[in-house]
């Protein structure tokens, strides 16, 4: 199963936000995570309304983990960003195999086991160890001054 942008750009964004030490801002989530900043906002929005992020607007406000967002699972956050929807859609067009297809059943169940694995793990699993420190190495690096032209 494959992940669409926005729920791997949530999944990080989180990530980034639990480790960081104090409130960050969006622009300064997207250019540590080389993300568009228009995408982010839309990402912090949902992240917002799931409990998983606060937002405080105002000169001193930005964005920080929630509360009880470390106790939150990576499935409901995908879940949340991902829908219901099946991996295949066996419906538009019509399938003719739908009568007796085996192959829907078992990518159901491989879907299950997908989620099943993800609900194990908390969104504070994913920062734990050496992934906090880690994820505040991200970002761009700074320029070096420019080397001293030989006289």
């Amino acid at each position: 199963m494959k992940l669409n942008r926005s729920t791997d750009m949530a999944l990080r964004i989180a990530m980034l936000a639990a480790v960081a030490p104090a409130r960050t801002t969006v622009d300064e989530l997207a250019e540590r995570l080389a993300l568009p900043r228009s995408h982010v906002a839309k990402v912090v929005q949902r992240l917002q309304r799931l409990g998983v992020l606060v937002t405080i607007r105002g000169r001193a406000g930005g964005v920080a983990i929630a509360e009880a967002a470390g106790d939150l699972t990576v499935g409901a956050v995908v879940r949340a960003f991902e829908g219901d929807d099946e991996v295949v859609p066996c419906e538009q067009p019509a399938c003719p195999l739908a009568v007796d297809c085996r192959l829907r059943g078992q990518l159901r169940r491989a879907q299950a086991a997908f989620l099943a694995v993800l609900d194990e793990t908390r969104l504070a699993d994913l920062v734990d160890g050496t992934a906090g420190p880690l994820l505040l190495t991200l970002g761009p690096r700074p320029t070096p001054p420019p080397a001293a032209l030989p006289l």
